[in-house]
């Protein structure tokens, strides 16, 4: 990432040749010269321990050895000064808002919606596997929290029975929620009477929001199995819907990913759903070519169209293509809406970290912030949360790059470095036997032998540690590279890289980092921001994205306590010590408000804490 350099506070200082005179004006003895005072300015990248924005440091010193370079033992120390970039620029964070459900680690409060006429949130409690609606009528006067951990100001009004309203056997939880003017649509899971949770045909029920009043069931549309996100077109004219199809445990039954497209006409969803399928691609078929190495295709005997996941959508601003995140696979896939056919299925590739802009930590075992460039290395960025928008009218994808992994009892591609069977040339041969560098790292075992011999050529992990930006043709123009790592360890040192369900820092170096999952983008005035949460060490991070080829670091923002005591069970919900102290972990979805449908006025980020089971609301204002 570029760092843009601040001019110096003064002027370099002038070396002197000093010479000796006679008082009497004649020539005295030749004397030494003297020493020269040298300068040297190093650019600081973002997340420096320093300047956790970047910017300069400035050394000073003599030139001892004489030979025109300062180098580090001439450097007067103390003389050594920083300039740093202002951490925040542009916009800021003010927590206005929160609501606590008191239940931890069970998804009690996950993807999160805003309708603006009764000013209300909606929110998905997967725990209850319902929709939580909270009042957000107190924003329209609230002023920044003084005591953020323990606020809870925002009230629950009511909650949507979706499994109830539907009316059907074997329904499960709501996995999504999206509002379009006065018509929200809730996903649907659903099971099979032989106990499998999810893999039979999902519903989207949709429902009227008439201001203050309960919001009316309407109907329920047929889509794809797990629907994971479902989302409206711009215009309101069309409901898509990611279909995941994941396989049950024992990888017995394992559905076709699909896209499900819904028809919305004068405010009605149609009776039933396009189903866009991947059959094409299975091998056979007509465009099973297009389906490249990079595109990971790992699950046992599955075809192509049972091993895609469709994880969540986001619809270019014309409303003509849809972008979906295929995350397991590491791709993405475009569709055609009003042909309702998918147009290309994009590899995203790897990311290379022997680079030193993709520095990572990957132990949880060396007690210290550790990142290196491990050439040999590499990660998938398999993004969960997908935005696009328009600049220079040409479509760009913005991708949180989480990762995920196939684990299940009847098949897991996981494994750690120290685990493979590496090419004996592999540059980190020795690297990969040591718990404190790359043996813990979490891996593929369906990557990286690239000659077929039967030991690994690469080492590849899950997720990228970062957020991108892509055209719609899939060619990268920006990668955080190794920001987030680098400016959560500035600013929190040791407990950077911290899993959500205990303190305990640098817990998650070795699987994926603090994990970018949730994304939203933001206009505000004439700038573009990106707002990107960080599943594991929690908070968000800010950047400007206005030019996709120009993109800022603005802020880190984290309403979280670092030294609370507790740890929570997210198999059980059972917490140990005080959770409520800790704050707000596990962002999973976010929603920014604009100014104008916001009840006081300002921008607004709601988030849904998954694992406090909290509700966030911040206000952005402009700086």
């Amino acid at each position: 990432m570029n760092t843009k350099r601040l001019p110096l506070a003064g002027a370099i200082l002038a070396s002197l040749l000093l010479g000796a005179c006679n008082d009497d004006g004649t020539n005295g003895e030749q004397g030494e010269n003297g020493l020269n005072s040298l300068v040297n300015v190093t650019a600081l990248a973002i997340g420096d321990v320093n300047c956790p924005a970047g910017g300069q440091r400035i050394d000073t010193g003599l030139d001892a050895n004489r030979n025109g370079q300062l180098e580090e033992t001439e450097i007067d120390a103390a003389q050594t000064q920083f300039i740093c970039q202002p951490q925040s620029a542009g916009v800021s964070a003010e927590l206005i808002g929160r609501h606590q459900t008191g239940t931890y680690g069970l998804s009690a409060a996950e993807i999160v919606e805003y309708h603006s006429a009764s000013q209300r949130i909606f929110v998905v409690n997967a725990k209850s596997g319902k929709v939580d609606i909270i009042d957000a009528n107190l924003l329209s006067n609230a002023a920044k929290a003084t005591a953020p951990l323990a606020l809870n100001n925002l009230d629950k009004l009511a909650e949507l029975d979706v499994a109830k309203d539907v009316g059907l056997s074997f329904m499960g939880s709501v996995n999504s929620v999206s509002i379009s003017g006065n018509l929200l649509a809730a996903a649907i899971e659903r099971g099979d009477a032989a106990g499998n949770k999810t893999q039979a045909n999902g519903y989207v029920a949709f429902y009227q929001l008439n201001g203050n009043e309960t919001p009316q069931y309407l109907s329920a549309v047929e889509v794809g199995a797990l629907p994971d996100n479902v989302v409206f077109s711009h215009d309101g004219k069309t409901v898509l819907v990611a279909n995941e199809g994941e396989p049950n445990q024992d990888y017995s039954i394992d559905p076709e990913g699909s896209v499900a497209i819904i028809a919305i006409a004068d405010g009605k969803p149609s009776a039933t759903a396009t189903l866009v399928t991947f059959t094409e691609f299975n091998q056979g078929n007509a465009r099973y070519n297009e389906i490249t190495k990079d595109i990971k295709i790992n699950g046992p005997m599955a075809t192509v169209a049972q091993d895609l996941e469709p994880e969540y959508i986001s619809v270019s601003p014309d409303n003509s293509r849809a972008f979906v995140s295929l995350q397991e696979n590491n791709a993405i896939a475009m569709i055609d809406i009003a042909n309702a056919k998918v147009a290309k299925i994009l590899p995203l590739g790897l990311k290379d970290y022997g680079l030193d802009v993709n520095k990572i930590d990957a132990s949880d075992k060396d007690d210290m912030v550790n990142l290196q460039a491990y050439a040999g290395v590499y990660g998938m960025y398999q993004p969960d949360t997908v935005a696009s928008y328009r600049w220079n009218n040409t479509d760009f994808i913005v991708t949180a790059n989480e990762g995920d992994s196939r684990d299940y009892a009847g098949f897991s591609e996981e494994a750690r470095a120290g685990d493979l069977t590496l090419d004996p040339n592999h540059p980190q041969f020795a690297a990969a036997k040591d718990k404190t560098q790359l043996a813990r790292l979490k891996v593929t075992k369906s990557m990286g032998d690239d000659d077929n011999d039967g030991d690994y050529d690469k080492i590849v992990s899950f997720g990228a540690r970062s957020f991108s930006i892509w055209t719609a043709d899939g060619q990268q123009v920006f990668d955080s590279g190794s920001d987030f790592e680098r400016i959560t360890a500035a600013l929190l040192g040791n407990n950077f890289n911290n899993n959500n369900e205990e303190n305990k820092g640098d817990s998650r170096s070795d699987d994926k980092g603090p994990e970018p999952e949730a994304l939203a983008l933001g206009k505000i005035g004439q700038k573009l921001y990106a707002f990107i949460g960080l599943e594991r060490t929690s908070g968000f991070m800010i950047y400007d994205v206005t030019n996709p080829f120009d993109v800022h670091f603005v802020d880190y923002v984290v309403n979280r306590d670092f030294e609370a005591d507790f740890s929570i069970d997210t198999d059980t919900g059972e917490v140990k010590g005080d959770a409520s102290l800790a704050g707000d972990l596990g962002p999973e979805g976010m929603k920014f408000v604009s100014a104008e449908k916001s009840p006081n006025g300002q921008p607004l980020l709601i988030i849904g804490n998954e694992v406090s089971g909290t509700t966030s609301v911040y206000q952005i204002k402009v700086q």
